[in-house]
């Protein structure tokens, strides 16, 4: 099922056929990820992935399922052993997390994802690292979609809240201007009122041009915000289809959304 699909449908088994025909032309694929820590012991077997330029693509599935992973090994943290990632037609399987970013993929790790001896403005100046002429321009950017970080751009990140050191985090890995922005986890461990913000946020991001992956715990609010969703179960994919299409299939409520909620 691909994201033309009319929202209320039911979602599919994700297919392979069916996933090589909707993801030509995607911005990021993955194709038949096997992906583990340890040689031999593999924790995605067999994954497919793509993301439209513009899309929001969200990740569901039980604690296990590999949904962390699967973003770790398109950030070229975890060694894919078999399958490849390609970005705009290229392929990037396994290249080094700093070559990504300089080639348009950003990531926001769920823990330690802030640098809390420095600033507000010396983590996003770290965002640059690789490009730090483009400082002003992307500080501006960041600035729109996060004024409260402008504003105390000279505190110290370890002072803030955790909601605040999600934004934080999220500026940086918008200061090369990422194609693909991969959030892992970004509502977890927060307020209900900051996870609303998260969401809100992320929402804003993407509609500001830049395509995002997000991983997520909180999964009916993913998949309200999501143009497209997945479920992985078992380090595969389970279903795919339109978040609220997905929201309302009886199996997948039944099988993940029940389980997840309990969670």
């Amino acid at each position: 099922m691909t994201e033309e699909t009319p929202a209320g449908l039911p979602s599919v088994e994700a297919g392979r056929d069916e996933h090589l025909r909707a993801a030509e032309g995607a911005v990021l694929r993955a194709d038949d990820l096997t992906a583990g820590y340890l040689p031999g012991v593999n924790i995605l077997n067999g994954t497919d992935l793509y993301c439209q330029e513009g899309e929001l693509v969200g990740i569901i599935g039980p604690n296990g399922a590999g949904k962390s992973t699967l973003l770790k090994a398109l950030f070229g943290l975890v060694t894919i052993h078999s399958g490849s990632v390609t970005l705009r037609g290229n392929e990037v399987t396994n290249e080094r997390a700093d070559t990504l970013v300089a080639k348009g993929i950003g990531f926001v790790p769920q823990t330690n994802n802030v640098f809390p001896s420095l600033t507000i403005e010396e983590n996003l100046q770290m965002g640059c690292y690789q490009a730090p002429g483009k400082f002003e321009d992307r500080m501006s950017f960041v600035g729109d979609l996060f004024p409260a970080l402008i504003e105390r751009r000279h505190q110290r990140a370890g002072s803030l809240s955790g909601g605040e050191r999600q934004m934080v985090a999220m500026g940086r890995a918008l200061m090369m201007e990422p194609s693909v922005l991969l959030l892992d986890e970004p509502s977890a461990g927060l307020s209900p009122h900051m996870q609303d913000e998260v969401f809100v946020q992320t929402r804003a991001i993407n509609r500001a041009g830049v395509s995002i992956i997000m991983v997520e715990q909180n999964a009916r609010r993913c998949l309200q915000i999501c143009d497209r969703g997945y479920v992985l179960d078992q380090g595969r994919n389970a279903y795919t289809a339109p978040g609220r299409s997905l929201m309302n299939d009886p199996k997948v409520i039944e099988l993940y959304l029940g389980t997840l909620a309990k969670a």
